[in-house]
């Protein structure tokens, strides 16, 4: 592919996306993924399990399109279609591939399971066709060439998909000819809404170039901002313009790429020899899952104490029952005792404790849905801090776990400034 900003164009299939079933994420992550190397997209279509449908519009695109990605329909059952309307557009007949079938033998063996003749379909593949590498599933990618068009098709799984895209994009990046991911800068942040970042840009930078794309995309709980320009030539105005956000947003920026705040905690704390314990009410157990769920985690994560009962809060943290009579489960005092006890229980340096009222009952006109106490901090220096986030259960939930997170993060790192959303969720 001479040209260095092919024609990319996407076709999902299958009824299940047609029909919500199955949210589509997967072109958002082709897109991402290209993205980065300096390839966008410029058109996608989603299309049932169709044959019909299918053919014309994957014909369509084959005309107008330098890439043509397909994903989906794969699979061993008779409404996977992919191969079967490739070989149609492609004028070529269906045939059984030996490395395909070789893959699933081994895929097979694997798993100590037969290859059966639905699993052999999966090897039936369009003559001439080139195969793409699956590392974790039983059906091969394939592509072939049909005019000037590349078609590559995927499997609709998102974690295969994921591996697949490696090669897939090294590939293109490659043929592309000049684009490079070191064209796209992003950056993870947590605590900054799209419209405030935006605003504060606007203010801070009126002079932005035209050659650095500012673009947002926001998530729970973090926000990326990336800047991507088009070539080599207009990185210094990147690298600028990236100055100019760490000066505006710095204590707010938790790293680069794909950078997660659980992730980043944890690298501080291994930079330190430093370990965390959780103690958690209404985020039950997120915190601890959020750290977990990373690879590796148990080298600077000792513990992660769940006391939603308030009989637990004193049997397991020592949190004392006058403590609870006196001031109730939500309260300074109570998130205090269980920070101090998951401290002493798990023997590690630093805790987060969260004990709030998630809703969408249980409030009280003082304490009404969404309040809570964080508090985080070592033995001897534990801060604590009432919040109101009053919004729907999981997304309370998520922001409250990723606040805790961020105290311990900003804690390692020696930043004392409040964080933004502080002022905007602050009571009292």
């Amino acid at each position: 592919m001479a040209n260095p900003t092919p024609c990319v164009q996407l076709l999902l299939t299958g009824n299940e996306i047609m029909s919500g079933d199955t949210v589509d994420s997967n072109s958002a992550l082709i897109a991402r993924r290209l993205g980065e190397v300096g390839i966008p997209v410029r058109r996608k279509v989603t299309v049932g399990d169709d044959r019909a449908l299918l053919v014309r519009e994957l014909a369509a695109m084959a005309e107008e399109a330098d890439l043509v990605i397909v994903n989906g329909g794969l699979g061993p059952t008779v409404d996977d279609l992919t191969a079967e309307i490739l070989a149609a557009v492609a004028g070529v007949a269906l045939e059984e591939h030996p490395g395909a079938i070789a893959h699933l033998e081994q895929w097979c063996a694997r798993r100590n399971l037969p290859l059966n003749a639905a699993n052999r379909k999966q090897a039936m593949l369009p003559a001439g066709c080139e195969l793409v590498p699956n590392p974790v599933g039983s059906a091969v990618g394939f592509a072939l060439t049909v005019g000037r068009c590349r078609i590559i098709c995927t499997p609709g799984v998102p974690s295969e998909l994921t591996r697949m895209l490696d090669t897939i994009v090294a590939e293109l990046a490659g043929a592309s000819g000049g684009a490079s991911e070191h064209n796209v800068l992003r950056l993870q942040t947590f605590g900054l809404g799209e419209s405030s970042a935006q605003q504060m840009i606007a203010d801070a930078c009126p002079n932005w170039p035209a050659e650095v794309e500012l673009g947002f995309r926001a998530g729970a709980p973090q926000m990326e901002i990336k800047l991507s320009v088009a070539s080599g030539a207009a990185l210094p105005a990147r690298d600028r313009c990236h100055a100019q956000l760490q000066a505006l947003f710095g204590d707010h920026i938790i790293g680069e790429g794909d950078t997660q705040l659980a992730g980043a905690v944890l690298d501080l704390l291994r930079a330190r020899g430093k370990t965390l314990a959780t103690a958690e009410s209404c985020t039950g157990g997120l915190i601890a899952s959020m750290l977990t769920r990373i690879a590796g985690s148990s080298d600077a994560f000792h513990a992660g104490f769940v006391t939603y009962d308030n009989a637990i809060k004193t049997a397991v943290l020592g949190v004392r029952e006058d403590t609870l009579r006196e001031h109730g489960a939500v309260s300074e005092a109570v998130v205090r005792q269980m920070a101090e006890g998951a401290l002493a229980r798990a023997g590690a340096d630093y805790a987060i404790a969260v004990s709030g009222i998630a809703g969408p009952g249980g409030g009280s006109p003082d304490k009404p849905v969404g309040t809570v106490w964080l508090a985080w901090g070592e033995q001897g220096n534990i801060e604590a801090l009432q919040l109101y986030w009053p919004v729907e259960r999981t997304l309370f939930q998520t922001m409250l776990a990723a606040a805790g997170l961020d105290m311990i993060r900003r804690r390692l790192l020696g930043l004392n400034s409040q964080p933004r959303y502080f002022a905007q969720r602050r009571v009292g």
